[in-house]
C-alpha cells in the first residue's frame, strides 16, 4: 500500500440554506469517500465526519493513499475455433483483437470457460496518482448532491445551492490542481465574516480545524452544537430558570452561525397572559430563540438568542432581539384578547359554513359524528358521557379563532385556553387539547380518560370518512393523514388498555356516513390499521412472525391483540415452542387436505394406539386446564400449559398413521387433531413461528 496522507477539500460559499445544510454536507462527504473507494484508493476514515458552516462545506480525511493500486484488466477475445484457421494461423478476428490490445497475437494468453478455450488479453498498469483523480471525484460529488433548485451567478452555465467563492484542495502539504465553478484550488480559506475577515492560509490538512477556530470559525457542527447548548444553559441559569432546547430549533441554530454567542434577553411580563405555546412557537419557529422556563416548566419573560459574533455591546444586541420579537408578541396578544371577547362557544357557529370534505360535509357535520362516537365510547372506558359529548362539540371551535388562524399548530391548545376562560369543566378543556395527541411520531398519547375518548372518536371518524370518500393513501400521497391517524388510534387504544371492539367502532362510524351516501369497507379499514401496527411493533423489536401469528386471528380488540403478542413472545422463548409450532403447521396441512366431514367429537372407543390415547387424554386435560385462563385472557398461562403437550404430540406423529384406511379410525384421528389445533390456535396461529 502506498503512503497515506490527510486530504482536505473545502468549498466556500455564500450562506447556504439552513435546513438543507446537514444534508448537503453529508452528501458532499459521502460523494468524495465513494469516489475514492470506487477507484480503489485506500482510505483511513477514523472518526471523520462532514464539516460545515453556513459559508462552507468541507471534507477532512485523516488518511488517503497517494495513488491507486496496480490496475489489472482482462479482456476476453475470440474462441480458438474462430481465432485460428486450419493451419493454426490467426484469422482476421484474432488479428483485430490483438491490434486493439496493441500487442502481437502470440503474446495473448488463453483461458477456458464452459464454451471452450479462447484468447484473453491481460494487462497490469500502474495506478494513477490520487491527485489526478480528485478533480473528477470532486465534480461527481457536487453533481450528486441533493440541490432541487441550483442558483446561477454571473454569466456562467454552472449552478450550485449558493454562489461559490473559494476552493481549498490539499493532499498532504501539496495543493491539488483542480478547477470548480471557475475557482482554482488553493490552500487559502477564509475566517469569520466579522471577527476575522481575512485569508487563512493552510500549510496542511490537519491544521484546518484549529486554524479556522483561531479565525473565529467552528467548522465542526458538533462543536458548535455543544457550545450553543453550554452557553444557552449557562445564560438560562443566570436568569434563574432552564432553557427549552428542542432538537429542531437547536439544529437550525447550529447551521445559522459560525461562532455562536448566547445573549440573554427579556420581554414585557404582560405578554405572559397569552398562552405560552403561542409565545414559544413565535420564539422558536420565527426567530430561532430559546425560551427560558421556571422550575414548574412555565414560560418566563426571559429568552436567549444566539449571535454570530462576540459583541462588545451585548446589551445592544439584546435590544435588537427584543425589538424583533415584540411585534409578534403584540399580534399574538391581540388575537388572544379578541378571541376571548368572542368566546369558544360562539366560534362554533362558523363551522357550518366550513367544508371538511366535499363528500363528508362541513366541519360541523364532522363534529356531530365525533360527538356521537365519543358519547358511545365514554361508558365503555369509564369516562363521563356528558363531558365526552360536550368536549367533542367544542373541540373544533378554535379553528375559527384568530389565534389558530395565525398559529395553526395551536389547534386544540388554543381551544383549551378558551374553554377554561369560558368556564368549561377542567376535564373538558384538557380533552379539547388532548384530542390531537399523539400529534407526531413519538409523541405521548392523551393522558386523561376524556382526552383518550376524544382522540379515539376523532380518528375513527377520520379513517372511516377518508376511506368512504375514496381518500385511501397511495404511494406517498396521504392528504388526510390516514396513516398517521391509524397509528394514533391504535396506540391510544393499546397504551390506554381499553377493551374496545375496533370493528364495532368502525361500523358505527360507517353508519353515521349513510346520510352522506358514502360507505367504507370496514374489513379493508381494519386491515389498514393492522398494517400500520405492524410497523409500530417492528420498531419495538417484535418479529414479523409473531405479529403475523396474532394478526391471522384478527382480534376485535387491539389491546387484546397486544396481550396475545406479549404471550407469543414469552411462548417463543420456551424450548418446546418451535416443535409445537411445527406440529401445528403439520396439523393445519393435514386438516386442509382431509376429505369428507370430520366428526365433531372424539370416540374414545376408536382410540387404538397408546400414543393416540395418551394424546387424547393430554388434550382433554389441557382444554380443561386452559378454559379459565382463556376466559380471563391470561394468554401466557394458556400457551405455557399447551407447551407441555409436546411429548404426546411428538409420540403421536411418530407412532400413529393419521390417514388410516379405516374411515372411522381416520375420522376419529382427524377429530383429535382438530380439537388440538383449535386449542393451539386460540391465542394465535402459532404455526407462523415454525421456520
Amino acid at each position: 500500500m502506498s503512503q497515506l496522507s490527510p486530504l482536505l477539500i473545502e468549498l466556500g460559499t455564500e450562506e447556504l440554506p439552513v435546513k438543507a445544510l446537514p444534508g448537503l454536507a453529508q452528501a458532499f462527504f459521502d460523494g468524495v469517500v465513494e469516489g475514492l473507494r470506487s477507484r480503489g484508493v485506500a482510505l483511513e476514515l477514523g472518526d471523520a465526519r462532514p464539516l460545515s458552516t453556513p459559508r462552507r462545506l468541507a471534507v477532512l480525511l485523516p488518511g488517503v493513499s497517494l495513488e491507486q493500486p496496480e490496475q489489472r484488466s482482462e479482456v476476453l477475445g475470440p474462441y480458438l475455433n474462430i481465432a485460428l484457421d486450419a493451419e493454426g494461423q490467426p484469422t482476421k478476428a484474432l488479428q483485430g483483437f490483438a491490434a486493439k490490445a496493441g500487442i502481437d497475437w502470440t503474446a495473448l494468453e488463453k483461458t477456458t470457460d464452459n464454451k471452450g478455450e479462447r484468447f484473453v488479453h491481460r494487462a497490469v498498469s500502474p495506478g494513477a496518482r490520487t491527485a489526478s483523480l480528485l478533480p473528477e471525484i470532486l465534480r461527481e460529488a457536487i453533481a450528486a448532491m441533493p440541490i432541487p433548485k441550483p442558483m446561477r451567478w454571473g454569466d456562467h452555465a454552472w449552478g450550485f445551492a449558493r454562489p461559490a467563492h473559494w476552493l481549498v484542495l490539499l493532499h498532504g502539504a501539496d495543493v491539488v490542481e483542480a478547477e470548480l465553478f471557475g475557482l482554482q484550488a488553493g490552500r487559502v480559506s477564509r475566517g469569520h465574516r466579522f471577527h476575522h475577515d481575512q485569508a487563512v492560509s493552510l500549510a496542511q490538512p490537519q491544521d484546518y480545524v484549529e486554524a479556522l477556530r483561531a479565525a473565529f470559525v467552528l467548522v465542526d457542527p458538533s462543536e458548535r452544537r455543544a457550545r450553543i447548548v453550554a452557553e444557552v444553559e449557562s445564560a438560562a441559569g443566570k436568569a434563574g430558570g432552564s432553557a427549552r432546547i428542542t432538537e429542531d430549533n437547536l439544529e437550525q441554530v447550529v447551521n445559522l452561525v459560525e461562532w455562536p454567542s448566547a445573549v440573554l434577553c427579556s420581554f414585557e411580563r404582560a405578554f405572559l397572559a397569552v398562552p405560552q405555546e403561542a409565545l414559544i412557537e413565535t420564539m422558536e419557529i420565527n426567530q430561532k430563540f430559546f425560551p427560558v422556563l421556571d422550575d414548574s416548566g412555565t414560560l418566563t419573560e426571559k429568552f436567549i438568542g444566539i449571535a454570530n459574533i462576540e459583541s462588545k455591546d451585548v446589551a445592544e444586541v439584546a435590544k435588537g432581539y427584543e425589538r424583533v420579537i415584540r411585534p409578534r408578541f403584540a399580534d399574538a396578544k391581540f388575537f388572544f384578547d379578541e378571541d376571548l371577547k368572542q368566546g369558544l362557544v360562539s366560534m362554533g357557529d362558523g363551522l357550518k359554513t366550513v367544508t371538511y370534505q366535499a363528500k363528508l360535509g362541513s366541519v360541523a357535520d364532522k363534529v356531530a359524528r365525533v360527538a356521537a362516537l365519543a358519547e358511545a365510547i365514554a361508558p365503555q372506558v369509564g369516562a363521563d358521557v356528558a363531558q365526552a359529548r360536550r368536549a367533542a362539540e367544542l373541540a373544533k371551535n378554535d379553528l375559527q379563532s384568530r389565534m389558530v388562524n395565525e398559529f395553526p399548530e395551536l389547534q386544540g391548545i388554543a381551544g383549551r385556553h378558551y374553554a377554561v376562560a369560558g368556564g368549561e369543566a377542567a376535564e373538558v378543556a384538557l380533552a379539547i387539547d388532548e384530542a390531537y395527541q399523539p400529534r407526531f411520531g413519538g409523541d405521548d398519547i392523551a393522558l386523561s380518560a376524556l382526552g383518550k375518548v376524544l382522540a379515539i372518536a376523532e380518528r375513527v371518524d377520520t379513517l372511516a370518512g377518508g376511506f368512504a370518500a375514496g381518500l385511501k393513501p397511495t404511494g406517498n400521497k396521504d392528504p388526510f393523514a390516514l396513516r398517521r391517524n391509524a397509528l394514533g388510534l391504535a396506540r391510544t387504544i393499546i397504551e390506554s388498555g381499553f377493551e374496545l371492539d375496533l370493528r364495532a367502532l368502525l361500523t358505527s362510524a360507517n353508519a353515521s356516513l349513510v346520510a352522506r351516501n358514502v360507505q367504507a369497507d370496514v374489513g379493508e379499514l381494519y386491515d389498514f390499521i393492522l398494517d400500520r401496527l405492524k410497523g409500530y411493533y417492528s420498531d419495538k423489536g417484535v418479529p414479523a412472525t409473531h405479529f403475523n401469528a396474532v394478526a391471522e386471528l384478527k382480534p376485535a380488540s387491539l389491546y387484546d391483540f397486544d396481550r396475545r403478542l406479549d404471550a407469543i413472545g414469552t411462548f417463543a422463548a420456551l424450548p418446546d415452542a418451535e416443535a409445537l409450532a411445527a406440529a401445528n403447521k403439520r396439523i393445519r396441512n393435514i386438516l386442509r387436505k382431509a376429505e369428507g366431514d370430520i366428526p365433531g367429537q372424539i370416540d374414545t372407543a376408536l382410540l387404538q394406539e397408546d400414543a393416540e390415547r395418551a394424546l387424547a387424554e393430554a388434550v382433554t386435560a389441557a382444554i380443561d386446564d386452559t378454559g379459565a385462563s382463556l376466559q380471563h385472557k391470561d394468554y401466557v398461562a394458556v400457551l405455557a400449559r399447551l407447551a407441555r403437550l409436546r411429548p404426546q404430540v411428538d409420540a403421536f406423529f411418530d407412532g400413529v398413521m393419521v390417514n388410516a384406511e379405516d374411515p372411522a379410525l381416520r375420522g376419529n384421528r382427524l377429530a383429535l387433531l382438530t380439537l388440538l389445533g383449535e386449542r393451539l390456535g386460540k391465542v394465535a396461529a402459532i404455526e407462523h413461528l415454525s421456520s
